[in-house]
């Protein structure tokens, strides 16, 4: 079965994720944590990269599937002749270890299920050593160990370096499948109860999107986006991966693969403005947390990027025995990207700092500390060129909205000592910095013969991040250069009524071969530029055309092709649905809601 991008849903437990395809077949699970290495890596390979199908025998793709409401546990349906079957799944919050809960459920008529595993550590290059043991399949390979069970017990059987199960369902009648990881020097976990896993799961996930204060339109979707980001967050960190997977294409059959499987800087501000904004203050300090212990140390070694707990390497490697999604190759592994200077993320920071001030999370001594320090070292460096938002490999350039985003991180620092006096620093030379960066932005970065700004100084090119010149306070919405600004991008970088990042005809600018997709976030922003401008009508009509392109359970992954009509790049995309969040508390704040 050919497998597209939106054929996924997730599935995870806070400190990993997996994604379920309509076919039943767990194609991506990386264990114990969002960033090691994939035991089911079949997304990216084939069946013999290892997944976990179960699915009635003979049969295709689903009949239907959905979240259960406010959660993020999956019923996939069946139907058939011979009767009606669901498969539920979920990953339950984890005590220890983590656990991959699979509960077949007869619903109608005697249907046949079958089981086929295929365990491949370390992303589907080894093959583990399988033995019983007490009941249970344990398979061993160096320091990864899973146990199979299943409540009640069916038969198992070894073939083709794959385990099997085949059995009978009738009305009502229950089979549950439980796989635990654990390291295989310890013993094995204690055993959790699938039902009472199921139970408490619904429960928990329920009253977490009870607290959700976002009643305006789209609220379903809405909400499913934030449960997305709650499942993206690694709970003992508050750290939000950019997306569970690696590799996705951007392009079909290209080159432009990524590892996301860490924590952005520039997600930073739009993270804590959503979840503070729909109610969730909780994981919005423990986000804000995370990115105080990250960015801790020299503001000379600020990175764009970390791992979940902060880490700082990430070094990129390319995985030859996976063929990639759709032939897209290289498979990469860590994300070079990381050594990358940007100085946008200078301002975001320092954004993310004043907003959790500005809403009441509870304050620490040395954040201001740390806060001037980043300053001070913007104040001496922010003339450089760097590789801006986009992570470009073409080299650097002064970066128009890098410059926007250094003119952020001064306006915040005054406003603070303005309004908060117990507060110090020499806010004169930061008044002098924020208009020093100001005047050269508007004099080096605007084209005054097409009134547009412009992708890096001296450049013809747009990028869509200059959508974000109003709504980061730089200039406002009305200004004659903001309204040419919106208009030039999306004449020039506009497809189908969605947006590109910026082009990539210019190869010299980001050095890569190929295409890729219109950016859902960008076309987000869009939408919120249009609506600051005063074209509301328009902006709605987009968010609904953007909704719209969401999956048959309300997943977004980074990217949209609108020739094709199929999603692109890593999946789900933490930005997608942090843009979606933001964009409708922008659009629907008027009516109350948010």
């Amino acid at each position: 079965m050919h497998h597209r991008i939106e054929d996924y849903a997730l599935i995870g437990d806070e400190q990993t994720a997996a994604l379920v395809g309509r076919d039943g077949s767990v194609d991506w699970l990386c264990l114990p944590r969002f960033d090691s290495g994939a035991c089911f890596a079949r997304l990216l390979g084939d069946e013999n990269n290892g997944h976990w199908r179960i699915a009635p025998k003979g049969a295709r793709t689903c009949t239907h599937r959905a979240y259960r409401p406010g959660t993020l546990v999956l019923d996939t349906d069946w139907e058939s002749d011979e009767g009606a079957v669901r498969v539920t799944d979920l990953m339950p919050q984890r005590d220890h270890a983590p656990d991959l809960v699979r509960i077949v459920e007869g619903l109608r008529g005697r249907v046949t299920v079958r089981s086929t595993l295929r365990i491949r550590f370390d992303y589907g290059s080894i093959v583990p050593w399988v033995r019983n043991s007490g009941g249970h399949r344990v398979a061993v390979a160096g320091p990864d160990s899973v146990w199979l069970r299943s409540e009640p017990a069916v038969h198992t059987w070894g073939e083709d370096f794959a385990t099997y199960a085949e059995f009978t369902v009738g009305e009502g009648e229950k089979v549950a499948f439980v796989l635990t990881w654990h390291p295989s020097h310890e013993p094995r976990p204690a055993l959790v109860d699938p039902y009472e896993s199921l139970e408490s799961s619904l429960t928990d996930w329920r009253a977490w999107s009870d607290r959700c204060r976002y009643d305006g339109p789209h609220r379903d979707t809405v909400l499913r986006s934030l449960i997305t980001l709650k499942a993206l967050t690694y709970q003992p960190t508050g750290g939000v991966v950019a997306a569970p997977t690696t590799s996705l294409p951007e392009e079909l059959g290209g080159v432009r693969n990524w590892d996301y499987r860490y924590c952005w800087l520039r997600d930073s501000t739009l993270t804590l403005g959503a979840l503070l904004a729909a109610g969730y203050h909780e994981e919005a300090e423990a986000w804000r947390d995370w990115l105080l212990r990250a960015v801790a140390g020299d503001p000379a070694d600020l990175q764009i990027m970390y791992g979940v707990a902060g880490e700082r390497r990430l070094p990129e490697v390319d995985v030859p025995w996976l063929a990639g999604f759709g032939g897209s190759s290289p498979v990469r592994i860590g994300n070079d990207a990381v050594q990358q200077l940007q100085l946008d993320v200078y301002g975001e920071v320092m954004d993310s700092l004043s907003l959790a001030r500005k809403a009441g999370l509870p304050t620490q001594p040395h954040i201001w500390s740390i806060q001037v320090a980043l300053l001070e070292w913007l104040r001496a460096n922010w003339r450089q060129p760097d590789e801006g938002l986009w992570e470009v490999r073409g080299g650097r350039r002064h970066f128009v909205h890098s410059k926007v985003m250094v003119w952020v991180a001064a306006d915040r620092a005054v406003r603070a000592v303005e309004r908060y006096p117990e507060l110090h620093g020499d806010v004169d030379a930061w008044r002098e910095m924020r208009e020093q960066v100001h005047r050269e932005v508007c004099e080096k970065g605007y084209d005054p013969a097409r009134n547009t700004f412009t992708q890096y100084y001296g450049s013809r090119e747009l990028d869509a991040a200059l959508l974000l010149i109003p709504s980061v306070g730089f200039l406002p919405p009305d200004d004659p250069r903001v309204v040419g600004t919106v208009d030039a991008v999306r004449a020039e970088l506009g497809r189908g009524g969605f947006l590109h990042r910026y082009s990539t005809d210019d190869t010299a600018v980001d050095g890569l071969p190929g295409t890729e997709g219109t950016f859902l976030a960008c076309s987000f922003w869009l939408a919120q530029a249009l609506h600051l401008t005063g074209r509301r009508k328009e902006a709605r009509e987009l968010f609904d055309r953007l909704v719209d392109l969401t999956n048959d359970v309300g997943l977004l992954a980074e990217e949209y092709d609108p020739e094709t009509g199929h999603q692109l790049g890593n999946f789900p995309q933490a930005f997608s649905h942090i843009a979606l969040v933001t964009t409708a508390l922008a659009l629907f704040r008027d009516e109350g809601a948010g």
